[in-house]
């Protein structure tokens, strides 16, 4: 890079030619005086005497240091003569007091700072140390605390205690209040020490939509509730799946909890690792609560969609026959499970052809033999009607039940049976207990089960149920699913 006023650097080429405008001057010749100067300036009179030891350069530096410190001895005054110097004139009279008085200083050059004055005749000694007239604390209810018990630990009398545990009472139950609830507390001026504190005022959180007051109105308390507005619109939150379709859907906000029984919601009509793709949008819908001074609580989940474009699943949670379901937008219901295993113990024999241990020959073994203690309780595995119950030849006491999807399961050997013929059964109600009648060779169970009367392998089957809504139950529904579907994402 160059200036192009620099006239020498202009005709560098094989032509040159003069810039338009100008002239070359002629340099002069310099004087002998501007050329030693300029050499002398350009010399290092003080290198680095660290490096390059013995170089000429280092010996020019060496004879600069040498000079310094010859020119510094030769105009100095000496080191015997004291160099003079004004000092202040000592303060004296009331100029010292009121600098000793404004001064930090040791006691023994006459500071009076930190000096403990003895009290003279003129100090009345205190009876007593006066009392605070009105003391503000906080108290917090701990897990396994009563209201009461927390009251008198801050200072509340015991029978004042007791009648504030009361006033609450009739607005929320003592129990219902939630641990970690802080109390606000005001107690009043007493009369003596001999006795606690008056309370003059309490105040906390009894529920998500309710402060409860106490406070002193002449000789007594009054509780007085407060309640606090509730917002339930439910928070709806939609996103890509991404890499991710749990890391997505908590980094938009749901809850850990409501994003995992959205997962098992998917789970039971696709595939997640197979079905699902990152660009995909996931649809969740909770409950929310949100009270008028700001805290917000979400509650379950309501509703699991997920567009895949071309194909969009919709479920929506709905109370059905005292049961919680998930339900596909068009009121269809499914749930799906795995049977429960009927007795607590370890597998003896499994199911398939096997060495009889009585007949001594190969037989078909239709079940699975369940080793437990006599008298060990034997389960429901799913919900079913009792079919036959009583003496069976081999199983000896046998329960037979019978199930829904042409599904029917039998237990055998039981040393007591505990229910009767055509009676209705839950999944893990009690219907009998472990024994060893029959062809038995020690206390165990004998579990069995059909599929439309053809015997199968009890732990390979899994079952499904389909409800379908309608009449009322479906138009209630369908309210529902509008409602949910109306609901802005991100609106809170």
């Amino acid at each position: 890079m160059f200036l192009r006023s620099d006239h020498v650097l202009e005709q560098g080429g094989g032509a040159a030619a003069l810039s338009f405008g100008r002239a070359l001057v002629p340099v002069r010749s310099q004087s002998r005086f501007v050329r030693w100067r300029g050499r002398f300036a350009q010399v290092d009179w003080a290198p680095d005497l660290g490096a390059r030891i013995g170089s000429a350069e280092w010996w020019r530096g060496a004879a600069t240091c040498t000079a310094l410190i010859a020119a510094t001895c030769w105009l100095s005054p000496g080191f015997d003569r004291p160099l003079l110097g004004e000092a202040p004139s000592p303060l004296a009279g009331a100029d010292w007091d009121e600098a000793r008085s404004q001064s930090i200083a040791p006691l023994a050059w006459g500071a009076t700072t930190g000096r403990h004055m003895a009290a003279n005749d003129l100090v009345r000694p205190l009876a007593e140390t006066p009392e605070r007239p009105i003391i503000e604390l906080a108290a917090t209810l701990g897990s396994g605390d009563s209201f009461g018990r927390v009251l008198e630990r801050a200072g509340v009398g015991r029978d004042e205690a007791s009648t504030v545990a009361a006033l609450v009472a009739r607005h929320i139950a003592l129990d219902a209040i939630k641990p970690g609830t802080q109390i606000d507390l005001t107690l009043g001026r007493r009369t003596s020490r001999s006795v606690p504190r008056p309370l003059e005022q309490l105040r906390f959180r009894a529920r998500f939509d309710l402060n409860l007051a106490v406070a002193r109105t002449g000789d007594r308390l009054v509780a007085t509730p407060e309640p606090i507005a509730i917002d339930h619109a439910p928070l709806r939150i939609r996103g890509l799946v991404g890499q991710s379709l749990y890391r997505s859907a908590r980094a938009a906000g749901a809850p850990a909890k409501a994003v995992e029984t959205y997962l098992r919601a998917l789970a039971s009509r696709m595939s997640i690792g197979r079905d699902v793709r990152a660009d995909n949008v996931f649809d969740i819908i909770v409950e929310q609560a949100r009270a008028a001074t700001g805290e917000v609580q979400l509650g379950q989940l309501l509703f699991a969609g997920l567009d895949q474009g071309k194909k969009k699943v919709q479920l929506v949670r709905w109370e059905s026959g005292g049961r919680s379901d998930w339900f596909e937008a068009s009121g269809v219901g499914e749930r799906r499970g795995v049977m429960q295993m009927p007795v607590a113990g370890h597998t003896t024999s499994g199911y398939g052809v096997r060495f009889h241990p009585i007949l001594r020959m190969m037989r078909m073994h239709k079940g699975i033999d369940i080793g437990a203690p006599y008298g060990a309780p034997i389960h429901a595995a799913i919900d079913g009607v009792v079919a036959f119950a009583g003496r069976n030849a081999g199983y000896g006491n046998f329960v037979k039940l019978a199930h829904s999807g042409g599904l029917a399961t039998g237990y055998g050997h039981m040393s007591r049976i505990a229910v009767r013929p055509g009676t209705r059964v839950s999944q893990g109600q009690i219907i009998g207990y472990v024994g060893s009648t029959g062809l038995s060779t020690g206390p165990h169970l004998h579990y069995e089960l059909w599929r439309n009367g053809v015997s199968v392998n009890p732990r390979s089957i899994s079952f499904t149920e389909v409800a379908q809504l309608s009449g009322r139950a479906l138009q209630a529904f369908k309210a529902r699913v509008a409602a949910l579907l109306a609901v802005k994402p991100g609106q809170r």
